[in-house]
């Protein structure tokens, strides 16, 4: 069994990936509801929900731990793999590689969270990857929350993602890269307001392709899934569907179930 977790909605896309690439995998799904976003939270919290959580999943037979969520990633990856010794994890990191190689401008830009725009992490992504290249990381606070509460066309939204890319779109960035796992669910919004002026960069099918490199027999299951959250485990199921998920939804063996972590 793979286990995936988030802070809320937002890993829901990485979920998504990984059983279109791993069909006959059973998956856990953790949406630490309780605690949504992440993004504003400090890297103590984080580390601690993370490593909660991660116990778990490991608990409940995970054998793979997929920490869908940027912001957990950059603050408690490390900290998993130091504590799971024995589990492989998989992280989610912003897209910088994919984003500098192919930019023809020479410029890339990164919507991430408070947290994740000033970890060390995205930073050493940057350093690793984008030398040579003009890479303007910004904050997007409340983003997550829009999808959360299924807002990504509200105006007011519209109108802050606006004034958030034309910036960076009239300075050549011709990258974009989706630096939060919740941002793919706003694709559809962004790439209206870019206009064909740049591209957007995800992540979640490559962390999809990671899971088939780790998976090994773990992969070979009935294509179960098992959706928990930390509170409102009726509105993660509920979400699904709403989130253009219905055919993942059908792969829940039972009724979202609330657990305390």
């Amino acid at each position: 069994m793979i286990g995936v977790f988030d802070s809320g909605l937002g890993g829901l896309s990485v979920l998504a990936a990984i059983a279109r690439a791993l069909p006959r995998a059973d998956l856990t799904y953790f949406a630490d509801s309780a605690y949504v976003p992440y993004g504003e939270r400090d890297d103590a919290f984080i580390r601690a929900r993370a490593l909660a959580i991660g116990q778990h999943l490991v608990d409940r037979g995970c054998r793979v731990l997929v920490v869908a969520c940027n912001t957990a990633t950059a603050v408690a990856a490390t900290a998993c793999r130091e504590h799971f010794p024995g589990v492989p994890v998989v992280g989610v990191e912003p897209g910088v590689k994919p984003a500098a190689a192919s930019s023809l401008n020479r410029h890339i830009a990164v919507l991430a969270t408070s947290a994740t725009a000033r970890s060390e992490r995205l930073a050493r992504l940057i350093r690793q990857h984008a030398t040579g290249v003009r890479v303007d990381v910004e904050a997007c606070p409340g983003w997550a929350t829009r999808v959360e509460s299924l807002q990504q066309n509200d105006p007011a939204f519209i109108a802050e993602a606006r004034a958030r890319l034309e910036p960076l779109l009239a300075a050549g960035a011709d990258r974009i890269v989706l630096g939060c796992t919740h941002y793919t669910f706003l694709a559809p919004t962004l790439k209206t307001l870019i206009d064909g002026r740049a591209q957007l960069v995800d992540v979640a099918d490559a962390v999809g392709r990671q899971c088939v490199r780790r998976a090994g027999g773990i992969a070979r299951g009935d294509g179960q899934l098992e959706l928990l959250a930390s509170a409102q485990p009726e509105r993660l199921q509920n979400m699904l569907p709403a989130l253009g998920l219905d055919w993942l939804a059908q792969h829940a063996v039972a009724p979202a179930q609330h657990v305390d972590v």
